[in-house]
C-alpha cells in the first residue's frame, strides 16, 4: 500500500521510537520508516544509551530535519519514555502519532495501514499479533507462551475490546490523547501499555486493529525481563480494581 493510498500527505504524522541501547538498529529503522512514510517526522526518546544511540540520532538529524531527539538523563522506563514522546507529539500539533519498537521487531511496512484505519475513524489503532493475519516469528516458545498468557489475562480482567493489549505498535490520534490527561498515567514500565488503553477506553475512544507479524529483534538483546512481566500483572490488577471502584 502506498503512502498516497494512506492519505499520509494530508495529515501531520509522527513516528515515535523509544530507545535504550539500540545503536545496532536505529539507522535501519530510519531507513525503513522513511521508505514507507516519506513525509513523516520521527521522534526518538532516548534514555542516555551508553552505546551511543543518541549520537547516531543526532548525526541523522543533521542530514534530515524530520528527525528529532529527546535525550533524557538516564534509564527511566518504557512507560515514562512513551508518555514523554506522546506528550511531545501532542504539543507539536501532530494529527497522528504512531509508536513502534526501535529494535526492528515491528515492520515499518505496516505504517500506512495504521493511517488508513485511523483516517477511517478509529481513535486508536492497535497492531495485533492475535488478529487474523497476525503472528509472531522467530521467538522462542516460552516467550510466545508468556506473551499470549499475559495478553489473554489482560483482556479478560480489563474487558478491553481488542485482542492485543500488550503490544506497543499503535497509532494514536491527537484528539484521542487530548481526551485524557497523560500526566495522570504513572506506570513507568511495560504496564503503561495497558494503562493508556484503559484510560482511552474510559474516555470513549474507538478502537481498530491492524494485524502485524512480530519478529525477534534485530541487533542487541531483549530488555523484557520476568520482573517486567510481573510488574505488568500488578498494573493490570490495579487498573481492574480502579475501574470497578
Amino acid at each position: 500500500m502506498s503512502e498516497q493510498d494512506a492519505g499520509a500527505t494530508a495529515v501531520k504524522t509522527l513516528v515515535l521510537l523509544c530507545t535504550y541501547n539500540e545503536a545496532g538498529n536505529i539507522e535501519a529503522m530510519f531507513e525503513r520508516i522513511f521508505e514507507h512514510l516519506p513525509q513523516t517526522d520521527v521522534l526518538v526518546v532516548d534514555d542516555n544509551s551508553p552505546d551511543g544511540t543518541a549520537d547516531l540520532v543526532k548525526k541523522a538529524a543533521k542530514q534530515k530535519s524530520a528527525i528529532h531527539l529527546v535525550l533524557r538523563a538516564g534509564k527511566e522506563g518504557l512507560g515514562t519514555a512513551t508518555r514523554a514522546g506522546l506528550a511531545w507529539g501532542v504539543q507539536h500539533g501532530y494529527d497522528y502519532i504512531i509508536n513502534l519498537d526501535a529494535d526492528q521487531s515491528h515492520d515499518p511496512a505496516k505504517l500506512p495501514d495504521f493511517l488508513v484505519a485511523s483516517r477511517a475513524g478509529a481513535d486508536v489503532v492497535v497492531g495485533s499479533r492475535y488478529a487474523p493475519g497476525g503472528g509472531r516469528k522467530g521467538l522462542a516458545w516460552h516467550r510466545k507462551l508468556i506473551s499470549r498468557a499475559l495478553n489473554g489475562y489482560a483482556r479478560r480482567v480489563l474487558g478491553m475490546p481488542i485482542r492485543d493489549c500488550s503490544g506497543s505498535y499503535r497509532c494514536y490520534s491527537r484528539e484521542a490523547l487530548e481526551r485524557i490527561e497523560l500526566s495522570n498515567l504513572t506506570c513507568p514500565g511495560y504496564g503503561f501499555l495497558e494503562e493508556i488503553l484503559v484510560a482511552l477506553a474510559d474516555a470513549g475512544c474507538s478502537f481498530a486493529e491492524v494485524p502485524i507479524q512480530f519478529h525477534d529483534r534485530g541487533a542487541g538483546q531483549s530488555k523484557l525481563s520476568a520482573s517486567d512481566a510481573w510488574g505488568a500483572i500488578k498494573i493490570i490488577h490495579k487498573l481492574a480494581f480502579r475501574r470497578r471502584g
